[in-house]
């Protein structure tokens, strides 16, 4: 399978795998904490990195609604860490297409 490139981030605050510490996101890209994953808090991200999608796009009801979403883990570990919105059914929370749920207690900061 051969070696997969990770990115390394800059910044003031890191955010990384809680695990092997790879990192994720920065400060900088949260757009809320103020969201609940499967596992308590949760934060809504614009951008993340070394991450894959895993497992199907599948459609999940939430207590914003119904969405489309797919599962997202640490691209050296292997650790779920929370999903992508891939489409939301109700023009309200269209803003959330694209972007990213960590979960809190799947996460640290490394930096």
């Amino acid at each position: 399978m051969g070696l997969k490139y990770r990115e390394y981030l800059e910044g003031r605050r890191i955010y990384g795998c809680s695990k092997c510490r790879s990192h994720l996101t920065t400060g900088d890209r949260i757009l809320s904490k103020g969201f609940r994953g499967n596992n308590g808090e949760a934060y809504l991200i614009h951008n993340v990195v070394n991450v894959s999608e895993t497992g199907e796009e599948h459609e999940s009801i939430m207590t914003t609604g119904r969405h489309k979403i797919i599962h997202i883990s640490c691209v050296r570990c292997g650790s779920q860490l929370g999903w992508k919105y891939t489409e939301a059914h109700d023009e309200e929370q269209k803003y959330k297409e694209g972007k990213y749920i960590l979960e809190r207690n799947l996460i640290r900061i490394v930096k």
